[in-house]
């Protein structure tokens, strides 16, 4: 199945090179960006304030070529992976998610912080993040992912994913 997906805004932030930049929001803490929806959107923010923190659906516009096996940023190993298991860009669609902190609603501009998200991404679809539905409860597991918190947090982007 085929269809269509109009994004509702752009995302403006201070990272403008796909090499060097967070590779997770936990890394982009105090990093602050723009949410500059479409005005036809713009109805869709109210009450958007009284949430603490928003998933962002993205569409990852510079990857030009999906791929199904991959090295993630995060793997110490550097072992190929399948692309289900990790949250590389390659995806066959071409989809980001991040969950970010919302800091303010100004009309059609929506402030967060936390952003790992390249300048002028597309973004797809804003929800919030509502505890009572989203905790995961009893044992989490992490495959091959084991790179500690401090890890992820230190971790920039390199070229790997960069396409010319």
């Amino acid at each position: 199945m085929k269809f269509e997906i109009e994004s509702i805004a752009i995302i403006e932030s201070p990272f403008i090179d796909l090499v060097n930049m967070p590779v997770q929001p936990k890394g982009a803490k105090d990093i602050h960006a723009t949410l500059v929806f479409k005005e036809k959107y713009q109805e869709g923010l109210k009450d958007l304030d009284g949430f603490s923190h928003l998933y962002l659906i993205y569409y990852f516009h510079k990857v030009k070529e999906p791929a199904l096996s991959v090295v993630p940023f995060n793997d110490k190993s550097n072992t190929p992976r399948g692309v289900f298991s990790t949250r590389t860009p390659k995806h066959p669609n071409g989809l980001g998610l991040s969950v970010v902190k919302l800091v303010k609603v100004e009309g059609n501009r929506v402030t967060i912080s936390g952003v790992d998200i390249l300048d002028g991404t597309p973004i797809i679809d804003v929800k919030p993040y509502i505890e009572n539905f989203d905790k995961v409860e009893g044992e989490v597991k992490f495959g091959w992912m084991n790179s500690s918190e401090e890890e992820v947090s230190s971790k920039r982007s390199d070229d790997r994913f960069v396409e010319n």
